[in-house]
């Protein structure tokens, strides 16, 4: 996701973050609904802008593109508005050992809950005292964001909690975790998106979300849930020509939208894809 604001957004995060994590570490209340928007200083992405997603590897923007994502470990690209991606809710591939093992999330047997479809280890976030410590870190990719010159956050898996077994991790757990990288990504100037996750879409404000960044809400006709949620602070990546057509012919007039490989790698690599609305 500065220093005149500093009290004003102490003030915001406090509330924000009793309502959701005093009353109960096991499980938060829902936070309360404020207005409050995006504070000074915090400028969410362009709407219906020109978007390229270069998760797989940074490379030119092409023409037309105004905003792009990238990973937190690859340089903002120059001229464009840049969102800073970091996996906030499991850990990398393999990074388990880079975790303190009671943050890893562990079912009844005690063994570590895994995403299988990424081979990502969940995060345990269940209590007030490890989300702080789990944020602690993520944070600290944050502020390299910041550092490096990006203009807003996107922490993905904020939807872990529905690869866990029933119960163990809930969707409130979610929302009180992402107050807290909320929180600290406007302290540094940053805005934040949610990215998927439409169940949780109407509690953007109480959470402290300023644009949502969604895979395959056309494929799956779920845009208009994030839209009557972010207006049109909505950026949509399809990995499927039938899913461009319907997310540009549902909502494409008035968001970004853009078609990616899965493997969303690098321009003149093997697999490369690249669509928009203006192509079909």
């Amino acid at each position: 996701m500065r220093a005149p604001l500093a009290a004003l957004i102490a003030a915001i995060a406090a509330t924000a973050l009793c309502a959701t994590a005093c009353s109960s570490d096991s499980s938060p209340e829902e936070a309360p609904s404020t207005t409050v928007g995006p504070p000074p200083g915090v400028t969410p992405p362009p709407v219906h802008a020109g978007f390229d997603y270069q998760l797989g590897g940074p490379y030119a923007p092409p023409a037309g593109v105004s905003v792009v994502a990238r990973d937190h470990t690859a340089p903002p690209a120059a001229g464009v508005y840049n969102i800073c991606y970091v996996n906030a809710f499991q850990a990398q591939p393999g990074a388990e050992k880079e975790w303190d093992g009671d943050l890893l999330l562990r079912d009844g047997a005690g063994q570590v809950v895994m995403d299988k479809e990424w081979n990502e280890a969940l995060l345990d976030l269940r209590t007030d005292a490890k989300r702080q410590r789990v944020a602690k870190k993520v944070n600290a990719w944050i502020d390299g964001c910041a550092a490096k010159g990006y203009q807003a956050v996107e922490p993905d898996n904020y939807d872990s909690y529905s690869r866990a077994p029933k119960g163990l991790l809930t969707a409130d757990h979610a929302k009180a975790f992402l107050a807290l990288l909320a929180a600290h990504a406007h302290e540094k100037g940053l805005a934040i998106g949610q990215k998927n996750t439409a169940d949780l879409a109407p509690a953007r404000k109480s959470v402290g979300l300023d644009f949502a960044v969604v895979e395959e809400c056309g494929q799956y006709d779920e845009c208009g849930d994030y839209t009557d949620a972010f207006g049109d602070h909505v950026i949509v990546i399809e990995y499927t020509q039938e899913g461009l057509e319907k997310a540009c012919s549902d909502s494409g007039a008035r968001i970004s939208v853009v078609r990616r490989d899965r493997d969303v790698v690098p321009a003149g690599e093997h697999g490369y894809v690249r669509g928009t609305c203006a192509g079909l």
